[in-house]
């Protein structure tokens, strides 16, 4: 699962989380296009959780998009929760996206998150989202998980909302965003027989990020959770401050 102690994060909350860059190598008025992404952070934050323990992450994917709306593809990034297992994600989704006018538009998708050399930590989500202008609101549910009766396993409801705007002077693009996720099982029984705080928390950052052509995308990130130290979850709910970088090739 995605273990949530620092001791040891379709639909990201925007494109600086998950680092991605894009090149497109589809024909002139296809109707198809293929793209790929590489991306380096500071700290690989999801949902306002590191999962690298603090240490930076390189990040990439590969992505196939239909002019219909249709799209599926493939991501990868190194991981690090602590102990021997895992040491990197590789996420598999799909979905479709449209718009209904200039300022409404709409996503559903689903996500396989796959950790191959790790214990019990693979989990599916399905996701819906919806975007006004600079707003959107979406919400992930979790249908099966492989750790069973625990975090990220069925019924795990991830909330969130965030507020785009790319005008800024100087061609600057700000996001803000939050979350909040309701863990079915979200406590345990500890060896005295009372169960543990609640693992449910909310999660929230900003970004700002600059284009600078052929050098790529520079990014600087705030995300920080309320989560309870002492729950199952063990967060480390100091802020943290990264940095990202994508390029387009």
């Amino acid at each position: 699962m995605k273990k949530h102690t620092l001791a040891r994060t379709v639909t990201a909350s925007t494109l600086l989380s998950v680092s991605l860059g894009s090149v497109n190598i589809a024909l002139a008025d296809s109707p198809h296009s293929v793209t790929a992404n590489i991306g380096v952070v500071s700290d690989y934050m999801w949902r306002g959780v590191s999962q690298t323990q603090d240490d930076p992450a390189v990040q990439g994917g590969l992505d196939y998009a239909h002019a219909s709306g249709f799209y599926a593809g493939t991501w990868i990034s190194n991981v690090d929760w602590g102990g021997d297992d895992p040491n990197y994600e590789l996420d598999v989704y799909g979905g479709y996206g449209g718009s209904v006018n200039d300022d409404f538009s709409y996503d559903i998708n689903t996500i396989y998150y796959a950790y191959p050399d790790g214990r019990d930590s693979n989990f599916w989500e399905v996701a819906t989202s919806g975007t006004f202008k600079w707003f959107t609101l979406g919400l992930a549910y979790t249908v099966s998980g492989d750790n069973d009766g625990g975090l990220f396993d069925d019924g795990d409801i991830y909330y969130h909302g965030s507020f785009d705007y790319d005008e800024l002077p100087y061609d600057l693009a700000f996001n803000l965003h939050a979350g909040y996720y309701d863990f079915r099982y979200d406590t345990v029984t500890l060896d005295d027989g009372f169960e543990s705080e609640s693992a449910d928390y909310w999660n929230y950052g900003a970004s700002i990020s600059k284009e600078a052509g052929d050098f790529g995308t520079f990014s600087l990130n705030w995300d920080q959770n309320n989560g309870d130290p002492d729950s199952p979850g063990e967060y480390d709910n100091d802020p943290k401050f990264w940095v990202g970088w994508l390029k387009e090739f």
